[in-house]
Protein backbone atom coordinates (compact mmCIF):
# COMPACT_ATOMS: atom_id res chain seq x y z
CA UNK A 1 0.00 0.00 0.00
CA UNK A 2 1.19 3.53 -0.66
CA UNK A 3 3.07 5.58 1.89
CA UNK A 4 0.89 7.21 4.52
CA UNK A 5 1.23 10.75 5.77
CA UNK A 6 0.96 12.45 2.38
CA UNK A 7 -2.18 13.34 0.52
CA UNK A 8 -1.43 10.74 -2.15
CA UNK A 9 -4.33 8.32 -2.31
CA UNK A 10 -6.39 10.11 0.34
CA UNK A 11 -10.05 10.27 -0.74
CA UNK A 12 -11.84 13.59 -0.87
CA UNK A 13 -14.54 14.55 1.58
CA UNK A 14 -18.01 14.46 0.07
CA UNK A 15 -20.54 16.21 2.28
CA UNK A 16 -23.08 13.53 3.21
CA UNK A 17 -26.04 14.75 5.26
CA UNK A 18 -28.31 12.65 7.44
CA UNK A 19 -30.66 10.20 5.73
CA UNK A 20 -33.47 11.38 8.02
CA UNK A 21 -35.69 14.40 7.49
CA UNK A 22 -35.13 15.85 10.97
CA UNK A 23 -31.63 15.06 12.28
CA UNK A 24 -31.23 15.32 16.04
CA UNK A 25 -29.22 18.34 17.15
CA UNK A 26 -28.21 19.82 20.49
CA UNK A 27 -30.14 23.06 20.06
CA UNK A 28 -33.46 24.20 18.66
CA UNK A 29 -34.21 27.65 17.31
CA UNK A 30 -37.83 28.77 17.38
CA UNK A 31 -39.07 31.62 15.21
CA UNK A 32 -42.10 33.67 16.21
CA UNK A 33 -44.58 35.51 14.01
CA UNK A 34 -42.64 38.69 14.73
CA UNK A 35 -40.13 37.63 12.04
CA UNK A 36 -40.06 40.24 9.24
CA UNK A 37 -38.03 38.06 6.86
CA UNK A 38 -35.27 40.63 6.79
CA UNK A 39 -32.75 37.88 6.12
CA UNK A 40 -30.15 39.01 8.67
CA UNK A 41 -29.99 35.55 10.29
CA UNK A 42 -29.39 33.98 6.88
CA UNK A 43 -26.64 36.48 6.21
CA UNK A 44 -24.71 36.14 9.47
CA UNK A 45 -25.11 32.41 10.25
CA UNK A 46 -21.83 30.63 9.42
CA UNK A 47 -23.43 27.17 9.51
CA UNK A 48 -26.33 27.51 7.03
CA UNK A 49 -28.95 26.95 9.72
CA UNK A 50 -31.39 29.41 8.10
CA UNK A 51 -32.62 29.59 4.52
CA UNK A 52 -34.55 32.17 2.53
CA UNK A 53 -37.33 30.63 0.45
CA UNK A 54 -40.00 32.51 -1.49
CA UNK A 55 -39.72 35.60 0.65
CA UNK A 56 -39.80 33.68 3.91
CA UNK A 57 -36.96 32.78 6.26
CA UNK A 58 -36.99 29.20 7.49
CA UNK A 59 -34.88 27.47 10.12
CA UNK A 60 -34.15 24.35 8.12
CA UNK A 61 -31.04 22.89 9.71
CA UNK A 62 -31.46 23.05 13.48
CA UNK A 63 -28.89 20.30 14.01
CA UNK A 64 -26.09 22.50 12.65
CA UNK A 65 -26.61 25.20 15.28
CA UNK A 66 -23.71 25.40 17.75
CA UNK A 67 -25.65 27.50 20.24
CA UNK A 68 -23.91 30.02 22.53
CA UNK A 69 -20.50 29.15 21.04
CA UNK A 70 -21.52 30.64 17.70
CA UNK A 71 -19.88 34.06 17.19
CA UNK A 72 -22.87 35.27 15.17
CA UNK A 73 -25.57 34.47 17.76
CA UNK A 74 -28.43 35.13 15.38
CA UNK A 75 -30.97 34.86 18.18
CA UNK A 76 -29.40 37.94 19.81
CA UNK A 77 -28.88 39.86 16.57
CA UNK A 78 -32.44 39.50 15.24
CA UNK A 79 -33.87 43.06 14.85
CA UNK A 80 -37.39 41.78 15.55
CA UNK A 81 -36.33 39.55 18.48
CA UNK A 82 -38.14 36.72 16.71
CA UNK A 83 -35.54 34.00 17.37
CA UNK A 84 -35.20 32.04 20.59
CA UNK A 85 -32.59 29.37 21.41
CA UNK A 86 -33.22 26.37 23.65
CA UNK A 87 -31.59 23.03 24.24
CA UNK A 88 -33.27 20.17 22.38
CA UNK A 89 -34.87 17.86 25.00
CA UNK A 90 -34.67 14.88 22.62
CA UNK A 91 -30.90 15.29 22.48
CA UNK A 92 -30.44 14.43 26.15
CA UNK A 93 -32.37 11.15 25.86
CA UNK A 94 -29.68 9.60 23.66
CA UNK A 95 -26.56 7.64 24.51
CA UNK A 96 -24.95 6.82 27.84
CA UNK A 97 -22.01 7.95 29.95
CA UNK A 98 -19.43 6.59 27.53
CA UNK A 99 -21.20 7.58 24.34
CA UNK A 100 -22.71 10.87 25.46
CA UNK A 101 -25.19 12.81 23.30
CA UNK A 102 -22.33 15.19 22.45
CA UNK A 103 -20.10 12.34 21.24
CA UNK A 104 -22.90 10.86 19.14
CA UNK A 105 -23.76 14.19 17.53
CA UNK A 106 -20.10 15.14 16.99
CA UNK A 107 -19.48 11.79 15.27
CA UNK A 108 -22.49 12.44 13.04
CA UNK A 109 -21.08 15.89 12.25
CA UNK A 110 -17.69 14.41 11.30
CA UNK A 111 -19.41 11.77 9.16
CA UNK A 112 -21.26 14.53 7.32
CA UNK A 113 -18.48 17.09 6.88
CA UNK A 114 -15.14 15.28 7.26
CA UNK A 115 -14.04 17.73 9.98
CA UNK A 116 -14.40 18.02 13.74
CA UNK A 117 -17.43 20.11 14.81
CA UNK A 118 -16.93 23.89 14.65
CA UNK A 119 -18.29 24.31 18.20
CA UNK A 120 -21.13 23.49 20.52
CA UNK A 121 -20.21 19.81 20.96
CA UNK A 122 -17.66 18.00 23.10
CA UNK A 123 -15.95 15.70 20.59
CA UNK A 124 -12.86 14.70 22.61
CA UNK A 125 -14.20 12.90 25.70
CA UNK A 126 -17.32 11.34 27.20
CA UNK A 127 -18.68 11.44 30.74
CA UNK A 128 -17.77 8.00 32.11
CA UNK A 129 -15.69 9.38 34.97
CA UNK A 130 -12.76 7.10 34.15
CA UNK A 131 -10.68 5.53 31.40
CA UNK A 132 -9.92 7.76 28.44
CA UNK A 133 -12.23 10.41 29.88
CA UNK A 134 -9.74 10.98 32.72
CA UNK A 135 -6.68 11.10 30.45
CA UNK A 136 -5.58 14.27 28.69
CA UNK A 137 -3.02 14.86 25.97
CA UNK A 138 -0.35 17.38 26.91
CA UNK A 139 -0.08 19.58 23.84
CA UNK A 140 2.23 22.59 23.47
CA UNK A 141 0.58 25.94 22.69
CA UNK A 142 -0.80 26.42 19.20
CA UNK A 143 1.89 27.33 16.70
CA UNK A 144 1.59 29.02 13.36
CA UNK A 145 -0.27 26.57 11.10
CA UNK A 146 2.11 24.59 8.92
CA UNK A 147 1.59 21.94 6.29
CA UNK A 148 1.11 18.48 7.79
CA UNK A 149 1.57 16.72 4.45
CA UNK A 150 4.92 15.24 5.48
CA UNK A 151 3.59 13.67 8.70
CA UNK A 152 3.29 9.90 8.39
CA UNK A 153 0.25 8.36 10.09
CA UNK A 154 0.69 4.93 8.51
CA UNK A 155 1.35 1.71 10.41
CA UNK A 156 3.46 -1.27 9.34
CA UNK A 157 1.59 -4.50 10.02
CA UNK A 158 4.41 -6.95 9.28
CA UNK A 159 7.50 -6.32 11.39
CA UNK A 160 8.82 -9.87 11.51
CA UNK A 161 10.78 -9.57 8.28
CA UNK A 162 9.48 -12.94 7.11
CA UNK A 163 8.06 -13.91 3.72
CA UNK A 164 4.52 -12.75 4.47
CA UNK A 165 2.97 -9.69 2.83
CA UNK A 166 4.66 -6.40 3.65
CA UNK A 167 1.67 -4.20 4.42
CA UNK A 168 1.52 -0.61 5.57
CA UNK A 169 -1.92 0.86 6.17
CA UNK A 170 -2.29 4.57 5.37
CA UNK A 171 -4.13 5.42 8.58
CA UNK A 172 -3.48 4.10 12.12
CA UNK A 173 -6.74 2.17 12.33
CA UNK A 174 -8.71 -0.58 10.66
CA UNK A 175 -12.25 -1.92 11.07
CA UNK A 176 -12.98 -4.58 13.65
CA UNK A 177 -14.95 -7.76 13.13
CA UNK A 178 -18.71 -7.44 12.75
CA UNK A 179 -20.16 -10.57 11.29
CA UNK A 180 -22.84 -11.13 8.69
CA UNK A 181 -25.78 -11.75 10.98
CA UNK A 182 -24.78 -9.37 13.73
CA UNK A 183 -24.98 -6.49 11.24
CA UNK A 184 -26.52 -6.18 7.79
CA UNK A 185 -24.69 -6.84 4.56
CA UNK A 186 -25.12 -3.14 3.67
CA UNK A 187 -23.32 -2.18 6.88
CA UNK A 188 -20.51 -4.65 6.12
CA UNK A 189 -20.13 -3.33 2.59
CA UNK A 190 -20.15 0.29 3.74
CA UNK A 191 -17.33 -0.41 6.19
CA UNK A 192 -15.21 -2.42 3.79
CA UNK A 193 -15.60 -0.01 0.87
CA UNK A 194 -14.60 2.86 3.17
CA UNK A 195 -11.57 0.87 4.34
CA UNK A 196 -10.53 0.25 0.73
CA UNK A 197 -10.75 3.97 -0.05
CA UNK A 198 -8.72 4.88 3.03
CA UNK A 199 -6.00 2.34 2.30
CA UNK A 200 -6.69 0.13 5.30
CA UNK A 201 -8.61 -3.05 6.20
CA UNK A 202 -11.87 -4.22 7.69
CA UNK A 203 -12.62 -7.56 9.36
CA UNK A 204 -15.47 -9.89 8.38
CA UNK A 205 -16.11 -11.11 11.92
CA UNK A 206 -16.99 -14.76 12.42
CA UNK A 207 -20.02 -14.99 10.13
CA UNK A 208 -18.29 -16.12 6.96
CA UNK A 209 -17.19 -14.36 3.80
CA UNK A 210 -20.20 -13.13 1.77
CA UNK A 211 -19.74 -12.98 -1.99
CA UNK A 212 -20.43 -9.23 -1.96
CA UNK A 213 -17.08 -8.67 -0.20
CA UNK A 214 -14.93 -10.53 -2.74
CA UNK A 215 -14.17 -7.49 -4.96
CA UNK A 216 -12.40 -6.01 -1.91
CA UNK A 217 -10.23 -9.03 -1.02
CA UNK A 218 -7.09 -6.90 -0.66
CA UNK A 219 -8.72 -4.94 2.17
CA UNK A 220 -10.49 -7.75 4.01
CA UNK A 221 -9.38 -9.48 7.21
CA UNK A 222 -11.16 -12.81 7.51
CA UNK A 223 -11.74 -14.11 11.01
CA UNK A 224 -11.33 -17.59 12.40
CA UNK A 225 -13.33 -17.74 15.61
CA UNK A 226 -14.41 -20.53 17.93
CA UNK A 227 -17.65 -21.27 16.05
CA UNK A 228 -15.69 -21.71 12.78
CA UNK A 229 -18.70 -20.30 10.91
CA UNK A 230 -17.92 -19.93 7.22
CA UNK A 231 -14.23 -20.82 7.66
CA UNK A 232 -12.91 -22.39 4.46
CA UNK A 233 -9.52 -22.82 2.86
CA UNK A 234 -10.77 -20.80 -0.10
CA UNK A 235 -11.48 -17.72 2.05
CA UNK A 236 -8.15 -17.98 3.87
CA UNK A 237 -6.41 -18.03 0.50
CA UNK A 238 -8.31 -14.93 -0.70
CA UNK A 239 -6.99 -12.48 1.87
CA UNK A 240 -3.78 -10.91 3.10
CA UNK A 241 -4.66 -11.03 6.82
CA UNK A 242 -6.33 -13.75 8.89
CA UNK A 243 -7.43 -13.03 12.44
CA UNK A 244 -7.79 -15.68 15.13
CA UNK A 245 -10.35 -14.49 17.67
CA UNK A 246 -9.69 -16.19 20.99
CA UNK A 247 -11.80 -13.82 23.05
CA UNK A 248 -13.69 -10.53 22.86
CA UNK A 249 -13.02 -7.94 25.53
CA UNK A 250 -16.68 -7.06 25.95
CA UNK A 251 -17.61 -10.64 26.86
CA UNK A 252 -14.58 -12.77 27.71
CA UNK A 253 -15.40 -16.26 28.89
CA UNK A 254 -18.89 -16.10 27.41
CA UNK A 255 -18.53 -16.78 23.68
CA UNK A 256 -21.03 -15.52 21.12
CA UNK A 257 -24.80 -15.84 20.74
CA UNK A 258 -26.83 -14.94 17.64
CA UNK A 259 -30.57 -15.03 18.33
CA UNK A 260 -32.79 -17.05 16.02
CA UNK A 261 -34.65 -14.09 14.54
CA UNK A 262 -31.35 -12.77 13.11
CA UNK A 263 -30.56 -16.10 11.45
CA UNK A 264 -32.25 -15.38 8.12
CA UNK A 265 -31.95 -17.82 5.20
CA UNK A 266 -28.98 -15.82 3.87
CA UNK A 267 -27.21 -15.82 7.24
CA UNK A 268 -27.95 -19.52 7.73
CA UNK A 269 -26.56 -20.38 4.31
CA UNK A 270 -23.34 -18.46 4.99
CA UNK A 271 -22.91 -20.07 8.41
CA UNK A 272 -24.04 -23.53 7.26
CA UNK A 273 -26.84 -23.48 9.83
CA UNK A 274 -30.65 -23.66 9.97
CA UNK A 275 -32.69 -20.50 9.46
CA UNK A 276 -34.55 -19.29 12.52
CA UNK A 277 -32.46 -21.20 15.06
CA UNK A 278 -30.02 -19.46 17.44
CA UNK A 279 -26.29 -19.96 16.98
CA UNK A 280 -23.62 -20.18 19.65
CA UNK A 281 -19.86 -19.73 19.53
CA UNK A 282 -18.14 -21.48 22.43
CA UNK A 283 -15.72 -19.46 24.53
CA UNK A 284 -12.55 -21.52 23.86
CA UNK A 285 -11.13 -23.21 20.83
CA UNK A 286 -11.40 -26.76 22.11
CA UNK A 287 -8.22 -27.55 20.18
CA UNK A 288 -6.14 -24.84 21.90
CA UNK A 289 -5.01 -25.08 25.52
CA UNK A 290 -1.38 -23.96 25.26
CA UNK A 291 0.98 -21.80 23.23
CA UNK A 292 2.04 -24.96 21.37
CA UNK A 293 -1.58 -25.59 20.37
CA UNK A 294 -1.86 -21.96 19.31
CA UNK A 295 1.24 -22.32 17.13
CA UNK A 296 -0.42 -25.28 15.37
CA UNK A 297 -3.30 -22.96 14.48
CA UNK A 298 -0.93 -20.34 13.10
CA UNK A 299 1.05 -22.95 11.16
CA UNK A 300 -2.18 -24.36 9.73
CA UNK A 301 -3.17 -20.98 8.30
CA UNK A 302 0.33 -20.32 6.96
CA UNK A 303 0.33 -23.73 5.25
CA UNK A 304 -2.86 -22.77 3.42
CA UNK A 305 -1.66 -19.24 2.58
CA UNK A 306 2.14 -18.89 3.07
CA UNK A 307 2.12 -15.10 2.61
CA UNK A 308 -0.76 -14.33 4.95
CA UNK A 309 -0.34 -12.08 7.98
CA UNK A 310 -1.70 -13.57 11.19
CA UNK A 311 -3.47 -11.43 13.76
CA UNK A 312 -4.40 -12.78 17.18
CA UNK A 313 -7.33 -11.12 18.94
CA UNK A 314 -7.46 -11.64 22.70
CA UNK A 315 -9.22 -10.04 25.62
CA UNK A 316 -7.26 -8.51 28.50
CA UNK A 317 -6.79 -10.92 31.43
CA UNK A 318 -4.23 -10.09 34.08
CA UNK A 319 -1.59 -12.18 32.29
CA UNK A 320 -2.24 -10.56 28.91
CA UNK A 321 1.47 -9.69 28.64
CA UNK A 322 2.33 -13.41 28.67
CA UNK A 323 -0.39 -14.06 26.08
CA UNK A 324 1.12 -11.40 23.83
CA UNK A 325 4.68 -12.73 23.96
CA UNK A 326 3.36 -16.27 23.47
CA UNK A 327 1.54 -15.13 20.32
CA UNK A 328 4.75 -13.61 19.01
CA UNK A 329 6.67 -16.85 19.49
CA UNK A 330 3.79 -18.78 17.90
CA UNK A 331 4.39 -16.76 14.72
CA UNK A 332 1.77 -13.98 14.87
CA UNK A 333 2.42 -10.65 13.17
CA UNK A 334 -0.27 -8.67 15.03
CA UNK A 335 -1.43 -8.93 18.64
CA UNK A 336 -4.89 -7.37 18.87
CA UNK A 337 -5.80 -6.44 22.47
CA UNK A 338 -9.54 -6.00 22.95
CA UNK A 339 -10.53 -4.18 26.13
CA UNK A 340 -13.71 -4.24 28.14
CA UNK A 341 -15.32 -0.99 26.97
CA UNK A 342 -16.14 -2.17 23.45
CA UNK A 343 -18.87 -4.32 21.96
CA UNK A 344 -22.22 -3.42 20.49
CA UNK A 345 -25.50 -3.20 22.36
CA UNK A 346 -25.63 -7.01 22.24
CA UNK A 347 -22.75 -7.35 24.76
CA UNK A 348 -23.99 -7.81 28.34
CA UNK A 349 -23.12 -4.98 30.74
CA UNK A 350 -22.23 -7.39 33.55
CA UNK A 351 -19.40 -8.76 31.39
CA UNK A 352 -18.27 -5.42 29.99
CA UNK A 353 -17.98 -3.83 33.42
CA UNK A 354 -16.64 -6.67 35.54
CA UNK A 355 -14.42 -9.15 33.68
CA UNK A 356 -11.70 -7.92 31.33
CA UNK A 357 -8.99 -5.41 32.14
CA UNK A 358 -9.56 -1.88 30.78
CA UNK A 359 -7.56 -1.36 27.62
CA UNK A 360 -5.64 1.62 29.02
CA UNK A 361 -4.11 -0.72 31.63
CA UNK A 362 -3.48 -3.65 29.27
CA UNK A 363 -1.64 -1.79 26.51
CA UNK A 364 1.23 -0.32 28.58
CA UNK A 365 1.61 -3.65 30.37
CA UNK A 366 2.03 -5.49 27.06
CA UNK A 367 4.19 -2.75 25.55
CA UNK A 368 6.66 -2.80 28.44
CA UNK A 369 6.83 -6.60 28.65
CA UNK A 370 7.49 -6.95 24.92
CA UNK A 371 10.27 -4.38 25.25
CA UNK A 372 11.80 -6.31 28.14
CA UNK A 373 11.65 -9.48 26.03
CA UNK A 374 13.41 -7.66 23.18
CA UNK A 375 10.65 -8.27 20.63
CA UNK A 376 8.57 -5.07 20.77
CA UNK A 377 9.79 -3.91 17.37
CA UNK A 378 9.00 -7.32 15.85
CA UNK A 379 5.23 -7.35 16.43
CA UNK A 380 2.43 -4.85 15.80
CA UNK A 381 0.19 -4.05 18.77
CA UNK A 382 -3.38 -3.09 17.89
CA UNK A 383 -5.83 -1.92 20.56
CA UNK A 384 -9.63 -1.82 20.62
CA UNK A 385 -12.44 -1.65 23.11
CA UNK A 386 -14.12 1.72 23.63
CA UNK A 387 -12.09 3.95 21.31
CA UNK A 388 -14.53 6.66 20.25
CA UNK A 389 -12.55 9.68 19.08
CA UNK A 390 -9.25 10.66 17.43
CA UNK A 391 -8.09 11.81 20.87
CA UNK A 392 -8.74 8.30 22.24
CA UNK A 393 -6.60 6.99 19.38
CA UNK A 394 -3.74 9.34 20.23
CA UNK A 395 -3.99 8.44 23.94
CA UNK A 396 -3.84 4.68 23.44
CA UNK A 397 -0.91 5.01 21.03
CA UNK A 398 0.91 7.14 23.60
CA UNK A 399 0.29 4.31 26.08
CA UNK A 400 2.04 1.82 23.79
CA UNK A 401 -0.19 0.65 20.92
CA UNK A 402 0.89 0.97 17.28
CA UNK A 403 -2.64 1.45 15.99
CA UNK A 404 -6.28 0.79 16.80
CA UNK A 405 -9.23 -1.23 15.64
CA UNK A 406 -12.58 0.57 15.36
CA UNK A 407 -16.11 -0.74 15.72
CA UNK A 408 -18.88 1.23 17.38
CA UNK A 409 -17.65 4.52 15.88
CA UNK A 410 -18.31 3.10 12.39
CA UNK A 411 -21.90 2.34 13.36
CA UNK A 412 -22.40 5.76 14.94
CA UNK A 413 -21.27 7.30 11.64
CA UNK A 414 -24.25 5.48 10.11
CA UNK A 415 -26.45 7.27 12.70
CA UNK A 416 -26.62 4.63 15.42
CA UNK A 417 -28.21 6.19 18.52
CA UNK A 418 -26.95 3.55 20.99
CA UNK A 419 -30.39 2.15 21.79
CA UNK A 420 -28.78 -1.21 22.77
CA UNK A 421 -31.19 -3.38 20.76
CA UNK A 422 -28.50 -4.86 18.50
CA UNK A 423 -29.27 -8.47 19.43
CA UNK A 424 -32.80 -8.42 17.99
CA UNK A 425 -33.61 -8.97 14.31
CA UNK A 426 -35.92 -5.97 14.13
CA UNK A 427 -34.51 -4.22 17.20
CA UNK A 428 -32.28 -1.82 15.26
CA UNK A 429 -34.76 0.77 14.08
CA UNK A 430 -32.07 2.38 11.92
CA UNK A 431 -31.26 -0.78 9.98
CA UNK A 432 -27.59 -0.97 10.95
CA UNK A 433 -27.44 -4.07 13.16
CA UNK A 434 -30.37 -5.79 11.49
CA UNK A 435 -30.80 -8.71 9.12
CA UNK A 436 -34.44 -7.86 8.45
CA UNK A 437 -34.81 -7.29 4.66
CA UNK A 438 -37.01 -4.21 5.13
CA UNK A 439 -34.82 -2.52 7.74
CA UNK A 440 -31.56 -3.34 5.93
CA UNK A 441 -32.69 -1.17 3.02
CA UNK A 442 -32.71 1.90 5.27
CA UNK A 443 -28.93 2.10 4.74
CA UNK A 444 -27.69 2.79 1.22
CA UNK A 445 -24.21 1.39 0.64
CA UNK A 446 -22.83 4.45 -1.14
CA UNK A 447 -24.22 6.78 1.52
CA UNK A 448 -22.78 4.57 4.27
CA UNK A 449 -19.38 4.38 2.57
CA UNK A 450 -19.14 8.15 2.29
CA UNK A 451 -20.21 8.66 5.93
CA UNK A 452 -17.60 6.27 7.32
CA UNK A 453 -14.94 7.66 4.98
CA UNK A 454 -15.70 11.22 6.10
CA UNK A 455 -15.53 10.24 9.76
CA UNK A 456 -12.09 8.72 9.44
CA UNK A 457 -10.82 11.57 7.28
CA UNK A 458 -11.81 13.85 10.18
CA UNK A 459 -9.95 11.52 12.58
CA UNK A 460 -6.90 11.58 10.31
CA UNK A 461 -6.98 15.37 10.11
CA UNK A 462 -7.20 15.69 13.91
CA UNK A 463 -4.37 13.20 14.44
CA UNK A 464 -2.20 15.19 12.02
CA UNK A 465 -2.98 18.32 14.04
CA UNK A 466 -2.04 16.58 17.30
CA UNK A 467 1.24 15.26 15.88
CA UNK A 468 2.08 18.65 14.43
CA UNK A 469 1.50 20.25 17.85
CA UNK A 470 3.80 17.66 19.42
CA UNK A 471 6.48 18.28 16.79
CA UNK A 472 6.38 14.68 15.58
CA UNK A 473 6.83 13.56 11.99
CA UNK A 474 5.14 10.16 12.33
CA UNK A 475 2.57 8.35 14.42
CA UNK A 476 5.32 5.88 15.32
CA UNK A 477 7.09 8.60 17.33
CA UNK A 478 4.07 8.77 19.65
CA UNK A 479 4.12 5.06 20.57
CA UNK A 480 4.75 4.63 24.31
CA UNK A 481 5.28 8.34 24.95
CA UNK A 482 3.38 8.45 28.22
CA UNK A 483 4.93 11.84 29.03
CA UNK A 484 2.45 13.22 26.47
CA UNK A 485 -0.39 12.24 28.84
CA UNK A 486 -1.68 13.35 32.22
CA UNK A 487 -4.33 11.71 34.40
CA UNK A 488 -6.72 14.11 36.06
CA UNK A 489 -6.67 12.19 39.36
CA UNK A 490 -2.91 12.63 39.66
CA UNK A 491 -2.48 16.21 38.56
CA UNK A 492 -1.14 18.51 41.24
CA UNK A 493 -3.65 21.06 42.44
CA UNK A 494 -2.32 24.49 41.75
Amino acid sequence: MSRAGTNVGVPEVVRTPSRFRNPIGKYRLSRTKACTACGKCVEICPHDVHEMKRGRVLTQNHYRCVGPECPARCYEQCPAEALHLRRNPTFDTMGDFRWTPDLLASTWAMAETGSVPPGGLQYRIGDSGGGFDKLRLVLPPEKRPESADDIDVGVELNRRGDHAHRIKIRVPFYGGGMSYGSVSITTMLSRIKAAAGLGTFCCTGEGGYPDELKPYDDHVITQVATGLFGVREETIQRVKIVEFKYAQGAKPGLGGHLLGDKVTPGVARMREAVAGYPLFSPFPFHSVYSVEDHKKHVDWVKAINPQVLVSVKVSTPTDVDMVAVGSYYAGAHIIHLDGSYGGTGAAPDIAKKNIAMPIEYAVPKVHQFLKQEGVRDRITVIASGGLRTPHDVAKIIALGADGVCTGTADLVALECIRCHNCESGRGCARGIASTDPELMNLVDVEWGTRRITNLFLAWRKELLRILERLGMKSIQELVGQTDCLVHLDYMRKK
